[in-house]
């Protein structure tokens, strides 16, 4: 049952109407669907995470129709479309050796990353032995790495062959990872599309938001757009997240140095261990505080560094995930990393809504007000 905090502010707008409590921001490979098509069941696998978390009574209420009376509103920002060409004619036609070489080459390191993590945490034992094959013929009998072209070639024809990125055949798949790989380097640097994307969350954000949940390329940008935002936001969730991949992902964020976004009282990032996408399901200390101001409590640098969260130890004390303060003197952890079983689909956007893992996280925020 539980929902209180004046039964969630009074049914803020006992009808939802256009209020977002919730703005979903969806991951890579969407460009068949639109926002109401994704939205809807976003919206209704979300409602089965807080019930099986407990709070049934928001379970009921972001699963009635927008709009309804007592309603909670969640409104999906797609940007998908954004990958069209421009003349309309649907999605652009993607080939690496199309993209700039910067591009180019980080959709090839992303490729391999993928392969690294497939071979180490793959649920499929075969899987696991196709994509150590794979990296070993990438590197060559020899060892030497094989110029740009072959590589891209190489890398992607690997990742097409894994069940994982395959189920229904080679063809599809290896269409998928190279649109998914475009996307992720395009978003990162492609001129304007940065902000072309934070336009369409911007515009899906209102006052009474109180939650992003950012999945696969969406957590990236949720990450940044939380970091962009005025007011206060009481959770960010992110799902099968790459943000801690250094050199791909996490060196090209907005901010640079990355920091803990100022806005979000608490962020709770949710990996399947076998989610191959989210090649680094623990950010601990990549994402430290900002520095308080001069006397107002002890300095977070940059990860790794001595004074860094993320540490066994701050100030002598044990660092525990969740925890808002030691002894009183500066947030060190806002952000929990939390592993779910997500079944025969570990990258899958609707198995990780409909956990307890995440709505739990969702139906404290909500009822918290």
């Amino acid at each position: 049952m539980a929902a209180t905090s004046e039964q969630v502010r009074g049914d803020r707008g006992r009808g939802g109407g256009d209020m977002a409590e919730i703005v979903f921001v969806h991951g890579i490979g969407q460009r068949q669907r639109g926002p109401a098509t994704l939205g809807e069941p976003w919206r209704l696998a979300l409602a089965d995470g807080l019930w099986k978390a407990g709070h049934t009574d928001l379970a009921d209420r972001v699963g009635r129709s927008p709009g309804s009376p007592g309603a909670l509103g969640a409104r999906m920002a797609y940007y998908a479309d954004l990958f069209d060409r421009p003349d309309g004619q649907g999605a652009a036609p993607v080939d690496l050796a199309g993209l700039p070489p910067a591009q180019a080459a980080a959709a090839v390191e992303l490729a391999e990353v993928w392969l690294r993590r497939a071979a180490l945490a793959a649920a499929s034992k075969r899987d696991r032995a196709v994509a150590r094959a794979e990296l070993a013929d990438l590197s060559g009998a020899g060892g030497e790495r094989q110029g740009m072209g072959n590589a891209a070639r190489g890398a992607l024809a690997a990742l097409a062959r894994l069940r994982w990125f395959a189920p229904f055949g080679m063809a599809v798949a290896h269409r998928f990872v190279l649109r998914a790989l475009a996307e992720v380097v395009r978003y990162l640097g492609e001129p304007g599309m940065r902000e072309r994307v934070q336009e369409r969350v911007a515009a899906a954000v209102d006052d009474d938001t109180r939650v992003f949940i950012g999945h696969s390329l969406g957590s990236v940008v949720a990450f940044e757009a939380a970091c962009r935002r005025a007011g206060p936001l009481p959770l960010l969730v992110t799902l099968g997240s790459p943000l801690g991949l250094r050199r791909i992902v996490y060196d090209r964020l907005v901010p640079q140095p990355p920091v803990y976004p100022e806005a979000v009282r608490r962020w709770v990032n949710v990996a399947a261990d076998d989610d191959i996408v989210a090649a680094v399901p623990d950010l601990t200390g990549l994402f430290p505080r900002r520095a308080p101001a001069a006397g107002s409590g002890p300095r977070i640098d940059a990860p790794g560094s001595d004074n860094a969260p993320g540490l066994e130890t701050v100030a002598g004390l044990e660092t525990v995930a969740g925890l808002e303060t030691v002894a009183g003197l500066v947030n060190v952890a806002g952000l929990v990393n939390v592993a779910v079983d997500n079944g025969s689909a570990p990258h899958e956007a609707l198995h990780y809504l409909t956990s307890r893992q995440v709505g739990g996280p969702v139906g404290d925020a909500l009822v918290a007000g």
